[in-house]
């Protein structure tokens, strides 16, 4: 059973870089034809993907975010790691780290509880 858990700051101030990590147990993140994705939900609003890193370590951005977004991982820990960028409040969402199925990108089937992140002075 795949599990992954979502770290970091719950607050961030305007104009800084978020920052937050994805422990995942239970699965390499460097298995083939797996994705591992980044989503939020901001307030009163649907799911928005962020981003993906591939099993190969290839990066994959919405293209609303991706002047602003970075991906990394570090295979040692089995972690990947979420940067935005230029925070503004309507950055402020639920944040989930997830996983896709076999050889897909956005149907995830592994979700993290999410982190609630706020962007304030």
């Amino acid at each position: 059973q795949v599990q992954l858990q979502e770290s970091g700051p719950g607050l961030v101030k305007p104009s800084q870089t978020l920052s937050l990590t994805c422990t995942v147990s239970g699965g390499s993140i460097t298995t083939d034809y797996y994705y591992w994705s980044w989503i939020r939900q901001p307030p009163g609003r649907g799911l928005e993907w962020i981003g993906y890193i591939a099993a190969s370590g290839g990066t994959y951005y919405s293209p609303f975010l991706k002047s602003r977004t970075s991906i990394s991982r570090d295979t040692s820990k089995n972690q990947f790691t979420l940067q935005l960028s230029s925070v503004t409040p309507e950055d402020a969402a639920v944040y989930y780290c997830a996983r896709g199925g076999f050889g897909t990108r956005w149907l995830w089937e592994y979700w993290g509880q999410g982190t609630q992140v706020t962007v304030s002075s």
